[in-house]
């Protein structure tokens, strides 16, 4: 596709990449647009707003695990480590550790959105002066070149948020490879995986009922009209949320109430009533399949942490003596 030129209307790194991605997915079998794609200034203050709401369990139990744990990993990490986080947005899980670790020589947050890191640099400044920030403005998916000065510290790598379970299992097992590339061979990585359980837990989650997440999903299509010259009528299209047993995940889709006619950058994209944009999937995991997948991507999970609802779980991984 030949490289389109637009004006992003918010902090978006990768405006050519966005155009041809919702290209692409529109023109597929079964139309998709990328996750990643949801989180712009808009979608980004929207899932915020979503993790503070009863339905959405993951943010607060992690929380709760981490908040009772922390000293754990603190102890089970080197004084003078790097703390990485993998996908920072707001830190604001950070704060728990920052709290017991009161030795780490820095904090490296890595976030494809500027404003993001410069909020939680400013923030984090302001309750712990002592502290040295070092944001890196990349994805963390790419390669990811960490501060020469601490090339002998430990580095403790942290993925919270169940962000894991957005990839497909092939590529989540690619980014823990990717990942323990980027940490190396002294390192550690605490990592939020969401379990699986019961569809009338896990689906409320993402359709709550104040409608939130249908906000947070439906707002790709405001930006594709805002970035991308598109026409769609969201009052055409709803959020569903949908538990595939046999993939043992969550899945977020866009459905046209109608047939219809959209445009995206000139170009017409045509919906049959009841066909789907598939937007996310959010993958569960037993303890067992997760500790298979880690070991797949050469670490090794020396401690897990679960809630006694057996919601959600806390796994602290080093690299595997084989590797």
């Amino acid at each position: 596709m030949a490289q389109t030129k637009i004006l992003p209307s918010d902090d978006v790194l990768y405006t050519d990449e966005f155009a041809s991605a919702v290209i692409e997915g529109l023109g597929a079998t079964q139309k998709n647009i990328p996750c990643q794609y949801l989180y712009d200034a808009a979608g980004s203050d929207l899932f915020e707003d979503l993790t503070y709401l009863e339905e959405y369990y993951p943010t607060r139990t992690e929380i709760a695990l981490l908040e009772k744990h922390a000293g754990d990993i603190a102890e089970m990490t080197d004084d003078g480590a790097l703390l990485v986080e993998f996908g920072s947005g707001s830190s604001r899980k950070t704060n728990i550790l920052l709290e017991e670790m009161k030795n780490i020589a820095a904090y490296i947050p890595i976030d494809i959105s500027d404003a993001a890191l410069e909020d939680a640099e400013g923030r984090l400044n302001t309750q712990f002066p002592k502290l040295k920030v070092i944001p890196i403005h990349t994805d963390f998916n790419q390669d990811v070149d960490l501060p020469e000065d601490y090339s002998s510290a430990y580095r403790l790598g942290f993925f919270p948020g169940s962000t894991l379970g957005n990839f497909e299992r092939d590529k989540a097992r690619q980014f823990l490879e990717h990942s323990r590339g980027i940490l190396g061979p002294k390192s550690g990585f605490i990592i939020g995986v969401d379990l699986q359980k019961d569809p009338s837990v896990l689906v409320p989650a993402y359709d709550d009922a104040k409608g939130v997440t249908a906000k947070f999903n439906l707002n790709v299509l405001n930006r594709i009209n805002s970035d991308l010259d598109g026409t769609f009528d969201l009052d055409k299209f709803r959020h569903r949320a949908i538990y595939n047993e046999q993939e043992a995940r969550v899945e977020m889709h866009i459905e046209s109430l109608e047939d219809q006619e959209v445009k995206v950058l000139g170009q017409s994209v045509n919906f049959a009533q009841g066909e789907t944009i598939h937007t996310e999937n959010s993958h569960k995991y037993t303890v067992a399949s997760f500790e298979k997948l880690a070991a797949a991507a050469g670490w090794s999970v020396v401690q897990t942490w679960i809630d006694d609802g057996q919601l959600f779980s806390v796994h602290y991984l080093r690299p595997s003596q084989s590797v």
